[in-house]
């Protein structure tokens, strides 16, 4: 892991300055060609946008979300959503840019989200939902701990919002950890 990387990061509350900055850091991470420079791209399965500004102010302002900003030397490198949600948590709208995927990044993102929904809180649980044929994603989650529970929702087929689907076999599925 490159510890330079890490050891900067700074985290904080998104404001509404930053809608247009997240909106493209999602996109980057998730649809089109540059998103092919990371592991998490979802370009194989979905195309037009993964999220749009509405949807991100929308989890700004909420007040039963946070969405956390990760930077390094100033610049916007992630985020992650955490919402409250009675006795758990959910984590949603992960991203790293495609360029530091690899170096570590996520693991410790993703330890400070859980930490936070603990002692903001006192979340017993964080729950996430993940396209179910993300098998490498899957893996990746369970390996910090995160089972699966086959319990699925349905992929919302025909509202663009959440991308113009390639596969017609698309669903999510539940992710839960215990949060000690």
């Amino acid at each position: 892991m490159d510890t330079a990387a890490t050891t900067a990061l700074t985290f904080r509350d998104a404001t509404d300055a930053d809608v247009d900055a997240l909106v493209a850091l999602i996109e980057s991470a998730y649809r089109g060609d540059s998103s092919r420079a990371g592991w998490t791209t979802e370009a194989d399965l979905l195309q037009g946008q993964r999220t749009d500004p509405q949807g991100v102010l929308a989890v700004i302002e909420s007040p039963d979300s946070r969405l956390l900003v990760v930077e390094r030397d100033g610049r916007l490198v992630a985020c992650c959503q955490l919402e409250h949600r009675g006795e758990h948590a959910y984590f949603g709208m992960f991203a790293v840019s495609p360029a530091l995927q690899g170096a570590g990044l996520g693991k410790i993102i993703i330890v400070e989200a859980e930490r936070a929904a603990r002692e903001s809180w006192g979340a017993r649980e964080m729950h996430m939902t993940v396209i179910s044929v993300r098998d490498d994603l899957i893996a990746w989650y369970e390996r910090r701990g995160y089972r699966r529970t086959g319990r699925t929702t349905p992929f919302p087929y025909g509202d663009e919002r959440f991308g113009i689907p390639l596969r017609d076999d698309l669903r999510f599925e539940l992710l839960i950890k215990e949060l000690g």
